[in-house]
């Protein structure tokens, strides 16, 4: 289902800036959509660190059927070395029974994120292990749909930036903080067409 901004945010992007007008223009009938249940996609984030999207989908897939319902309470029932098991290192598997007891602790507050702004969130976030900035940005744009994230670390929207804006030059991150502040309050939306100049299939985070 498509965010309620979605439409709002494109007509003010490409009235600002007539290149990504032009990006948006290509990609006409794609739009955000929300990814999967907290707890949930938290997990397959940090079961895909570091793998090729094939690997992770592989190791999910293990992961899934060995927990059953991904929920806290399912993983912190399962011993460690049934997850290892799954092909999860030992690093993730201790990343993600973090995650699980913070949220069985209450030490996530998924109940008032409505009431918190995106730093916030962010902040909560990276106190779990394995959880970066990065990843908390990714979660808020595709499992939270808050329209002015602008994840300057993306290696994905530092290429787009520079292939549509600076003739391939490198770009840095004063100028691409710079150049979203046009975006302001929508730069969610305008990361979003800029990962689809580089491929028109979202990918599943």
């Amino acid at each position: 289902m498509k965010p309620e901004y979605w439409e709002r945010a494109k007509r003010a992007l490409a009235r600002r800036d007539p290149v990504m007008a032009g990006i948006m223009r290509t990609h006409p009938k794609v739009f955000l959509a929300r990814r999967g249940e907290a707890f949930m996609t938290l997990a397959r984030a940090i079961v895909g660190q570091q793998i090729s999207v094939k690997a992770a989908q592989s190791v999910w897939d293990r992961f899934a059927a060995c927990v059953g319902e991904v929920t806290p309470q399912n993983v912190l029932s399962k011993q460690r070395p049934l997850l290892r098991a799954c092909g999860l290192s030992d690093r993730k598997t201790e990343y993600i029974a973090d995650l699980a007891q913070h949220f069985a602790d209450g030490a996530i507050h998924v109940h008032r994120w409505p009431q918190m702004s995106d730093e916030e969130i962010v902040a909560e976030l990276v106190e779990v292990r394995g959880i970066g900035r990065w990843t908390a940005e990714m979660f808020l744009i595709f499992n939270l749909l808050r329209p002015d994230v602008f994840p300057l670390d993306d290696l994905g929207l530092q290429k787009a930036i520079r292939i549509s804006y600076c003739k391939r030059r490198k770009v840095s991150v004063d100028a691409m903080r710079k150049l979203g502040e046009n975006w302001r309050p929508w730069r969610s939306v305008a990361t979003w067409y800029l990962w689809r100049s580089l491929d028109p299939l979202p990918v599943e985070y």
